[in-house]
Formats: C-alpha cells, sequence, structure tokens
C-alpha cells in the first residue's frame, strides 16, 4: 500500500492558469506564506502554482496527522486530484525537497520534473549533538529558530529580516515540528529507490548554506539523478525565496519551461 491511500486534501491556493502546473511544498519553519516573495515574479500565464500548508501549518495548523515526509507526499498527490492534475512538477523547498522525492515514488507516471530549493536529500540528513539539539530546542523556543535562520544563511541579514522569518515560523504547531524534524532527518533513506531515476530535476542550492550547500547537493542528488542540474546562487544561503526571489523566479520557471 501507497502513501496515497491515506491522502487527505490540506489547504491550499492556486495561482496562475497556465497550462504548466506545479506544486510547492514549504520547508520546515513555515507554511505557504515563505513562498510569498518568490511569488511576485512568477508567471500565471505560463504556469499554474498550487501552495499547500502541509498539516500542522497555517490553514492546517490543526489539522491532526503522523506529520511524516509520506504523509506530506500523500497528501501534495491529493490535493493534485481535487485539482485534476494528471500530471505536474514539483517544487519542494528544504524538507520539501525530501517529501518531492517520495511524491516521485508514489506516482512515478505523474510528477514530470522536481525542483529542490535547498532540498533534503533522499537519504535525509541527520543532525548530531549541538545542531540537534539546536533544532530539538527550535519546536518550542523562537530564539532557537532565529539562531537557525542565521546560521544557515551565513549570518548575512539584519535584525528586521530575521525577525520577520521568526515571525512567519509561528505559523507552526510544536507537535508537527517535531515530528517532521524526526522524518527528514532520521527517517528513512530512500536513496537507493531514486537512484538512476531519469525524471528532470533542478537543484537550486545558496553558497552561504553552510547544511544543504552545492556540496551536499553534488554528493547526493545529483550522484542519483542523472537528469540533475545545480544551479547555485552565490549570494544566498538556505532560503532563496526570500533572499532572492526574483532571480529564484527566473531559473525555476526557465528550467520549468524546458520540460
Amino acid at each position: 500500500m501507497t502513501g496515497h491511500a491515506a491522502g487527505h486534501v490540506i489547504p491550499y491556493e492556486v495561482q496562475g492558469s497556465g497550462p504548466e502546473r506545479v506544486l510547492a511544498l514549504h520547508h520546515w519553519l513555515s507554511d505557504r506564506s515563505s513562498f510569498a516573495d518568490l511569488r511576485r515574479y512568477l508567471d500565471g500565464s505560463a504556469f499554474s502554482y498550487a501552495f499547500v500548508d502541509c498539516r500542522g501549518y497555517g490553514e492546517a495548523m490543526d489539522t491532526p496527522g503522523t506529520y511524516t515526509m509520506e504523509e506530506i507526499a500523500a497528501d501534495a498527490l491529493a490535493v493534485a486530484d481535487s485539482l485534476g492534475w494528471n500530471t505536474f512538477s514539483v517544487i519542494g523547498h528544504s524538507m520539501g525537497g525530501k517529501a518531492a522525492q517520495l511524491m516521485l515514488l508514489d506516482a512515478p507516471s505523474r510528477v514530470r520534473s522536481i525542483v529542490g530549493i535547498s532540498p533534503v536529500p533522499a537519504s535525509g540528513f541527520p543532525l548530531e549533538g549541538e545542531m540537534w539539539n539546536l533544532f530539538v530546542g527550535a519546536v518550542e523556543d523562537s530564539g532557537n529558530r532565529r539562531t537557525i535562520f542565521d546560521v544557515t544563511t551565513g549570518s548575512r541579514h539584519d535584525d528586521a529580516w530575521l525577525d520577520a522569518r521568526v515571525s512567519g515560523s509561528e505559523r507552526s504547531s510544536a507537535a508537527a515540528l517535531r515530528s517532521y524534524l524526526e522524518s527528514w532527518t532520521r527517517g528513512s533513506d530512500i536513496h537507493e529507490r531514486v537512484e538512476g531515476n531519469p525524471t528532470p530535476v533542478l537543484v537550486v542550492a545558496g553558497a552561504n548554506d553552510p547544511a544543504m550547500g552545492p556540496e551536499t547537493m553534488r554528493s547526493t542528488w545529483l550522484q542519483w539523478y542523472p537528469n540533475a542540474e545545480l544551479e547555485v546562487f552565490d549570494d544566498v544561503g538556505h532560503f532563496a525565496p526570500d533572499e532572492s526571489p526574483e532571480a529564484l523566479a527566473t531559473v525555476v520557471e526557465g528550467f520549468l519551461g524546458r520540460r
């Protein structure tokens, strides 16, 4: 039985009415509003985008669940079903990148391409020692969240930028954050299942991201997907949709337009 059997139509918002369909999955510390800056630069005449709130976030903050990558994948496929989208591409930011790959495994004939933005690899991304404690603490502590936003962007942003990111992180439930953290760091390693998959993949990495940066992408995503290409943003860390939304929109739509 695949995860799709348990799919639940989570809240989503569609932008654009173009023929190219794209489903977008947000990162661990915010809901779909984390794509707000990026959305200003997207081409609604060429693309139709569906931005979802995973269970435990935003409009789905009170939606119960197991809060796993497998559940996100199943729910996102249920959203595509509700939209009547037979085929589509998937954008996954950070943990959303892990869930996007599970969607590919669950529905290989439907996922046309994947765009990973600082995406968690198919192997997961185990955090150890102080880093694990920092992230576990962030479930309840906004100060830890602020540190995460600062460290994962190379400490290059001012207080106002960090404050805005922390504010966005409040649209999440502690139970969901804790369970998703376990799932994207120490959950199932699916890299052997995706290895050699010919699906076109674009990986966007920020040079100032100490975790999911270019080298991590080269040793994981680019090793396992033969049709993967890497775009490195020199002035960006882990949060390209916030840090460089216009350039990101250009790169993403250039890639998707070739599919």
